[in-house]
């Protein structure tokens, strides 16, 4: 399933697909996410969301539920069940389809690093599944089950670790890229 999915990727990385993902991607970044958390942070300015820390503690996250008051509760249930659905989305299909058109330009098209492009999708499984969680913990509060919040605590430290496994495969995409490029220059000088 994945060397399908791997192969998949490597048929859609194309240069103007890369670019309406990252311009989407920005969009999520620069407008809509913000957008979200001053919705949600409406009772408390200072509360961010459970999502953009590594890891937290069943204490930690339900304190910060308490913080949101119900207008916070309700505009984070009903983000994590739109926007921050679309957006891993979003991401993941970006930084997939970067690693594959990096790597098809600095690797070799047999290597089995090629099918490292499909790390990002390790990401948004994992947030996915946290997002299942946070709405849980959002819907049952004032119930503060310390199981769901530890479950939680482990997709999202998860979700993170995968997220930064393919900004590494991007860095060192980048350099293989790089690489290739100045030895092709190199060749065709001399």
């Amino acid at each position: 399933m994945l060397t399908r999915l791997s192969e998949t990727l490597h048929k859609y990385a194309k240069g103007w697909l890369m670019l309406v993902l990252f311009l989407l991607d920005g969009l999520f970044i620069g407008l809509i996410m913000p957008g979200l958390q001053k919705r949600m942070q409406a009772a408390n300015p200072t509360a961010g969301p459970l999502d953009l820390m590594f890891f937290y503690t069943p204490d930690k996250a339900y304190s910060m539920i308490a913080s949101y008051g119900d207008q916070g509760r309700a505009a984070y249930r009903t983000g994590e069940l739109t926007l921050d659905i679309i957006y891993p989305i979003v991401y993941t299909l970006f930084f997939s389809l970067l690693i594959t058109w990096l790597f098809r330009r600095g690797l070799d098209p047999k290597s089995r690093l090629q099918r490292l492009n499909v790390v990002p999708f390790g990401a948004l499984a994992f947030d996915l599944l946290e997002n299942a969680c946070i709405v849980a913990m959002l819907s049952l509060y004032p119930s503060t089950p310390a199981g769901l919040a530890w479950t939680a605590a482990v997709f999202t430290m998860t979700k993170w670790l995968y997220a930064g496994a393919g900004m590494v495969l991007i860095l060192i995409g980048i350099a293989v890229a790089v690489r290739a490029g100045l030895r092709q220059g190199l060749k065709s000088q001399a």
